[in-house]
C-alpha cells in the first residue's frame, strides 16, 4: 500500500484518506493560490500505526522519497548546512478537531541547519528563536504522550491516560521527522482528543493524516506574521473578513491565545499587498465552496502563503444570515439556503444579552467571542469546573485555554480568558460548542484554585458571575437579560420556507422551517 501523497492539484483521494486539511490544500492548489510545498501521510497509515504500535512497513522509504521531492520543489536541503529546509508537521483528520492533536513547527533545524539559516538571513536571533521554538514545541509534544511505536507501548499508555516514557530530540533531521509522525499519530488517542470526539459524535477509528509542509517563517521580520481569517464574521454572519493576526510571530502564537492578537483589519494598513491577496483569496474560496470559509495564513517578508482552508457552517443567527446572503449573491439557491438552516439553528437565533437598562455590577470587559449569556459560579481550573458543574452551572475563567482544558470547556456553561482573540483556541471551541465566551480581558488575573482579580477587585472561586458573549461583558451576580429582535434575514428565510411548503398560515418559526424541510425532502 502507498502511504504518502504529494499534495498537488492532481490528487483525487477523498478527505477520508487525505484528511480535511490536506484535502483543503489540494483545493488551494487547484485555485492556484499560494501554498507551501507539502506531502501528506494518509489516515490509512495512522490506522495501521495504531493497530501495530509502529510505523507501517515501507513508510520510512516513502518518507525519504517524499522529502527528496520536497527538497526539489523548494530548492532547499532538509536539515542541510546550506539553504536549509525546515518543515511543519501537522495533524489533519477528516473532520475538524481544533487543537486536539499535536503540531510541530520548524522541524529539521538541527545544529548545522540553524547555523546555515542564520548565515542565509543574516539574523542569528531569528534562527536561534526558530530552533528554540522547534525544540520546546517538540519536547512538549513528546511529554504530552506523543512518542509511540518504537518507544515502547506509548499508544497503550496514552489510551490509559498515562504518560509514556520520553525521548530526547535527535539532532538528525530525518529521525526528527519519523519521530514527529509517530508523535502526531499517537496524539489521536490522547485523552483530550477522545473527549472531543465523544462530545461531537466523531468515530474513534478514523485516525488522522499528517501533513509535512515547507516552513514559511512568520517570525522572520517586521514584514512577516501569521493569522487566521474568516471570510464572514462568525458571530453575526456579516460579509466582512474577520480574524486575528500577530506580526513577527508564528501561527501557534495566534491560535493558542497565549499572545494578545491584533484584529485582522490592521493588515490593511501595515501590509496592503498581503491584505489584498488575502481578501481576494477569501472571495475565490467562497465561490469555490459556496460557503463562508476559514483560513490559516502566514506572510514572510510581505508575501502571503495559505496553510489551511475549510468551509464554515455557522449556527444560530450567523448561520441564517450567511445562508440568506449567499442566496442573494446567487452562490446557492433559496432551496439550498433552507436546507442549510436546521430547526435547531433557530433555537440560537434570538441571542440573549445582558439588559442595557439593568443595574449591572461590571467586573471586567473583554472581546465577545461567541454570542449568548451564561451565568454560573467561577471555576479557575478544569478540575474545578468538572467538580463544580455537578452542583450547577459554572463559568470557566482561565489565562488562556489549551486542548488540556477540554473536559473543563465541556463542563462549563461559559468561558472567559485573559488572553487571546476571537480566533483563539477558547473562541473556536466555544463556537463549536455554542457556549458564550469572552476573551482578551486585559486586566484579568487568575490565582488558580483561589481567586480572580479584575479592575482592582478580587472575587473568590465559586463567586456568581454572568458573561455576555456579544458585548464582552463580565458582571457580578445575575443581572436581568433581554432577547433582541430577530435579524430581518430570518423573516426573509421564513418567507422562502412558506413558499416551498405552500403554507402561509401563522405558525412559530420552527414549525415553518420544519414544514419547508419536509417539502424539500418530498421533492428531493
Amino acid at each position: 500500500m502507498k502511504w504518502i501523497r504529494q499534495i498537488s492539484a492532481e490528487v483525487e483521494d477523498p478527505a477520508e484518506t487525505l484528511g480535511a486539511k490536506a484535502h483543503g490544500l489540494v483545493a488551494l492548489h487547484r485555485l492556484e493560490l499560494p501554498v507551501p510545498a507539502a506531502f501528506v501521510v494518509t489516515t490509512e497509515a495512522c490506522r495501521a500505526f495504531l493497530s501495530e504500535g509502529a510505523l507501517p512497513a515501507g513508510l520510512d522509504t516513502e518518507l525519504a522519497a517524499a522529502m527528496s521531492s520536497l527538497e526539489a520543489a523548494t530548492g532547499r536541503r532538509f536539515g542541510g548546512d546550506r539553504t536549509p529546509l525546515a518543515v511543519s508537521v501537522r495533524s489533519g483528520a477528516s473532520v475538524s478537531m481544533p487543537g486536539m492533536m499535536n503540531t510541530i513547527l520548524n522541524l529539521g533545524l538541527t545544529t548545522g541547519a540553524t547555523q546555515a539559516l542564520a548565515a542565509e538571513t543574516g539574523d542569528e536571533r531569528f534562527a536561534r528563536d526558530s530552533r528554540l521554538r522547534f525544540r520546546s514545541g517538540f519536547a512538549s509534544a513528546l511529554a504530552d504522550g506523543g512518542a509511540a511505536g518504537r518507544l515502547g507501548g506509548a499508544v497503550r499508555a496514552t489510551r490509559a491516560g498515562r504518560q509514556p516514557r520520553g525521548e530526547t530530540i535527535p539532532d538528525d533531521a530525518f529521525r526528527q521527522l519519523e519521530l514527529a509522525v509517530e508523535t502526531v499519530f499517537s496524539s489521536w488517542e490522547a485523552p483530550r482528543a477522545r473527549t472531543y470526539r465523544e462530545l461531537h459524535g466523531i468515530p474513534h477509528d478514523l485516525g488522522t493524516a499528517v501533513i509535512v509542509q515547507a516552513m514559511v517563517f512568520g517570525n522572520l521580520d517586521e514584514r512577516s506574521g501569521s493569522g487566521v481569517a474568516f471570510s464572514r464574521d462568525p458571530n453575526t454572519g456579516r460579509n466582512v473578513p474577520f480574524g486575528d493576526l500577530l506580526f513577527c510571530h508564528q501561527g501557534e502564537d495566534v491560535v493558542s491565545g497565549r499572545s494578545a492578537a491584533r484584529p485582522l483589519h490592521e493588515l490593511h494598513s501595515r501590509e496592503p499587498a498581503v491584505w489584498a491577496a488575502l481578501t481576494d483569496a477569501l472571495a475565490r474560496l467562497e465561490r469555490h465552496y459556496r460557503d463562508a470559509c476559514y483560513v490559516e495564513f502566514t506572510f514572510q517578508a510581505g508575501e502571503l502563503w495559505l496553510l489551511q482552508v475549510r468551509p464554515c457552517r455557522y449556527g444560530g443567527a450567523a448561520g441564517v444570515g450567511v445562508a440568506t446572503d449567499l442566496a442573494d449573491e446567487h452562490l446557492i439557491s433559496r432551496r439550498e439556503a433552507l436546507r442549510r438552516v436546521s430547526p435547531h439553528h433557530l433555537e440560537h437565533v434570538r441571542t440573549p444579552r445582558i439588559a442595557a437598562s439593568a443595574q449591572t455590577d461590571l467586573l471586567a470587559r473583554g472581546v465577545g467571542a461567541c454570542p449568548g449569556v451564561a451565568t454560573g459560579r467561577v471555576a479557575t481550573t478544569t478540575e474545578a469546573a468538572v467538580r463544580m458543574a455537578a452542583d450547577g452551572p459554572v463559568v470557566l475563567v482561565r489565562p488562556e485555554t489549551s486542548p488540556h482544558d477540554m473536559r473543563g470547556l465541556a463542563a462549563a456553561a461559559g468561558i472567559v480568558t485573559a488572553l487571546g482573540g476571537p480566533a483563539s483556541h477558547a473562541a473556536v471551541v466555544a463556537r463549536a460548542m455554542h457556549k458564550p465566551a469572552v476573551v482578551g480581558v486585559a486586566d484579568l488575573e487568575i490565582d488558580a484554585g483561589a481567586s480572580v482579580t479584575a479592575g482592582g477587585r478580587t472575587i473568590g472561586e465559586g463567586a456568581l458571575v454572568t458573561i455576555d458573549g456579544t458585548s464582552g461583558t463580565v458582571a457580578l451576580g445575575s443581572p436581568p437579560t433581554t432577547t433582541g429582535t430577530a435579524d430581518p434575514r430570518l423573516r426573509r428565510l421564513l418567507s422562502w420556507a412558506d413558499d416551498v411548503s405552500g403554507d402561509h398560515t401563522e405558525r412559530d418559526e420552527v414549525q415553518r422551517l420544519k414544514a419547508a424541510h419536509a417539502a424539500l425532502g418530498r421533492r428531493g
